[in-house]
C-alpha cells in the first residue's frame, strides 16, 4: 500500500487530466452509443426516430468503422500538430455532433451527424493512450495503464446508467432523448475546459515532416505491413469475431427492447436489494435494454484479472479460438429466450469469451511481428474492429427480416387481412401494435407472444452461431496450416 501511494505521487498533472478526460469522454460516448440503436428504431411518439433496424445498422456500422479506421491518420496528425490542440478540436466536433443530432430526424441527416461524431471520437481516441505512454516510465507504466483502463470501464458503466435515467421509456413517461445527447455534449464541454486550462503538452519527439508527408508515411507503413499474408489472413478471420461482438450494440438492445419481458427482473432484484433495482431501473419499474447490454462491461471490471490469469500460459491462438467460441455461444443464447435472467447469464458467458480472446488478439499480433515492426503490427488491431463493425451493421438488415417486431406485425396483419395505415408521425409504431392487437382481441403482451410463437424471431441466433462457427473453424485451420507450416520450414 505504501509503495502504491509512493507510485501515485510520481505521476504528473497531465497524466491525471488525461485519465479524467478519458472517464468523461467514455461517459459521454457510451451514454449515447449504448442507446443509439434504440433511439433510431423506437417509436416516434416516444421522441425517437422510428427507423428500421437495417437503417440503424447501416448508420452505426459505417460510422463506427470510420471511427476505428481514422485513428491511424488522426494519430499522425496529433503527433504533428500537438496533443492538446487535437484534443480541443475533437471536443468541439464531439459536442457539436451530440447537439446537432437532436435536430435531425431524417435518415441521411442522422447519418451525416453520426459520421461527424465518429470523426470527433477518432481524433480523440489515440491521444489519451499516447499521453499515458509519454507521462509514465518503466516503473509507473503498469499501474498507470491500469488506472487508464479503469477510467474507460468506469465511464462505460456510468454513461448508459445516466442515459437510461434520462430517456423516455414509454410514450407518456418522463424523460427526453434530447437530455441523453445534451449530457454527452456537456461531458465534452467539461473535458474541453479541463484540457484548455490544465493539460500540458507532454514531452515527445517533434515531428519535423510536413503534415501531408506524415500521413503519407503512416499509410505507406500500413500498406507495407499488410504485405504479410499471415497478418492479412488473421485480420480477415478476426473480422468474424468483431462482427458478432457488435451485435451487442446494433441488434441485441433492439431485441431486448422488443421481445424480452424485463419487468419481472426488476421486481426480483427489488425484492432482494431495492436500492440496486431503483438505481439501475426506470420510473416504470423495469430495467432498460441498455442497462442489460452494459452487463458485460460490469463483468469485465470484476472478472478480467481472473480470466487473464487462467489463459495466461495458453498460446494466443488457442485462447482466441476458445474465447470466440464462448463469446458466440453467449450471444447466441441471449437471442434465444424472452427470459431476462437467462439473458443476464448469457451475457456473462459472452463477457467471459471476450475477456479470454480480446487481449490475446493484441498479444498475438505482437508475437507475429518482426522485432522492428511490432508497433506497426499491433497498430493493425484496429482493422478487424473497423471491418467487424461494418459487417455487423449490414447484418442488422437480416435482423430486420427475421426478428424485427414491427416488420413481423406488418406481416401478421397482411396474413390476417387486417388493414393498417402507413406508419407516420400521426400513426406511430406503438399505434400499429395497439391497432393490430385490438383487431385480434389481444393486449400488447398477448400480441408479442403470438408473434414469438408464430414467427420465431429468436432464429437470429442461427446467424450469430454460423458466423462464430466459421470464425472458429478458420482459426483452427489457420493455426494448423499456416503456423505449423512455418514451424516446419
Amino acid at each position: 500500500m505504501k509503495n502504491l501511494k509512493s507510485t501515485l505521487h510520481r505521476y504528473p498533472r497531465t497524466f491525471w487530466i488525461a485519465n479524467i478526460v478519458e472517464l468523461l469522454e467514455r461517459w459521454g460516448w457510451y451514454g449515447a452509443y449504448m442507446v443509439m440503436a434504440i433511439y433510431m428504431t423506437e417509436s416516434t411518439d416516444m421522441g425517437a426516430l422510428g427507423f428500421t433496424p437495417a437503417q440503424s445498422g447501416l448508420i452505426l456500422g459505417i460510422g463506427t468503422s470510420v471511427l476505428y479506421f481514422l485513428p491511424i491518420i488522426t494519430g499522425a496528425i496529433a503527433d504533428k500538430l500537438g496533443y492538446k490542440k487535437i484534443l480541443l478540436i475533437s471536443f468541439v466536433i464531439y459536442a457539436a455532433g451530440f447537439i446537432a443530432i437532436t435536430r435531425f430526424s431524417s435518415f441521411y441527416g442522422v447519418f451525416a451527424i453520426y459520421l461527424l461524431i465518429a470523426v470527433g471520437s477518432a481524433m480523440f481516441k489515440p491521444v489519451p493512450a499516447a499521453t499515458i505512454t509519454k507521462t509514465t516510465n518503466e516503473a509507473t507504466a503498469s499501474i498507470g495503464f491500469g488506472i487508464y483502463y479503469m477510467m474507460i470501464n468506469l465511464g462505460g458503466l456510468i454513461g448508459p446508467i445516466t442515459a437510461s435515467k434520462l430517456r423516455p421509456h414509454s410514450a407518456d413517461g418522463p424523460g427526453s432523448w434530447n437530455y441523453v445527447f445534451f449530457i454527452s455534449a456537456a461531458m465534452m464541454a467539461v473535458s474541453f475546459v479541463l484540457v484548455l486550462l490544465f493539460y500540458k503538452e507532454p514531452e515527445r519527439e517533434k515531428n519535423t515532416d510536413a503534415l501531408k508527408q506524415s500521413v503519407k508515411q503512416v499509410l505507406f507503413n500500413l500498406f507495407t505491413t499488410l504485405k504479410d499474408v499471415r497478418l492479412v489472413l488473421f485480420i480477415l478471420i478476426i473480422v468474424g469475431f468483431w462482427t458478432v461482438y457488435y451485435q451487442l450494440f446494433y441488434t441485441l438492445g433492439i431485441f431486448i427492447n422488443q421481445w424480452v419481458d424485463i419487468a419481472g427482473l426488476y421486481q426480483s432484484i427489488h425484492s432482494v436489494a431495492p436500492w440496486i433495482a431503483e438505481g439501475i431501473g426506470t420510473a416504470e419499474g423495469t430495467i432498460s435494454a441498455e442497462i442489460l447490454t452494459t452487463f458485460p462491461a460490469f463483468y469485465i471490471v470484476i472478472f478480467q484479472m481472473v480470466v487473464s490469469t487462467l489463459v495466461m500460459k495458453w498460446h494466443p491462438v488457442n485462447a482466441i479460438t476458445t474465447g470466440i467460441c464462448i463469446n458466440c455461444i453467449g450471444l447466441s443464447l441471449a437471442f434465444l429466450t424472452r427470459n431476462p435472467v437467462f439473458v443476464v447469464i448469457s451475457l456473462l458467458i459472452f463477457a467471459c469469451g471476450e475477456m479470454a480472446c480480446s487481449p490475446k488478439i493484441t498479444e498475438y499480433l505482437g508475437r507475429m511481428a518482426p522485432k522492428d515492426k511490432r508497433a506497426l503490427y499491433i497498430g493493425c488491431s484496429f482493422l478487424p474492429v473497423a471491418g467487424g463493425s461494418f459487417f455487423a451493421g449490414l447484418l442488422a438488415g437480416l435482423y430486420s427480416n427475421i426478428s424485427d417486431k414491427i416488420g413481423l406485425v406488418k406481416r401478421l396483419a397482411e396474413e390476417r387481412n387486417i388493414d393498417i395505415p402507413e406508419i407516420t408521425d400521426a400513426f406511430t409504431q406503438n399505434d400499429l401494435l395497439i391497432h393490430v392487437a385490438q383487431q385480434l382481441n389481444l393486449d400488447k403482451n398477448g400480441l408479442t407472444t403470438l408473434l414469438w410463437e408464430t414467427y420465431e424471431p429468436q432464429r437470429f441466433w442461427y446467424v450469430i452461431a454460423a458466423i462464430g462457427l466459421v470464425t472458429v473453424v478458420s482459426l483452427i485451420l489457420f493455426n494448423r496450416l499456416v503456423l505449423k507450416t512455418e514451424q516446419n520450414q
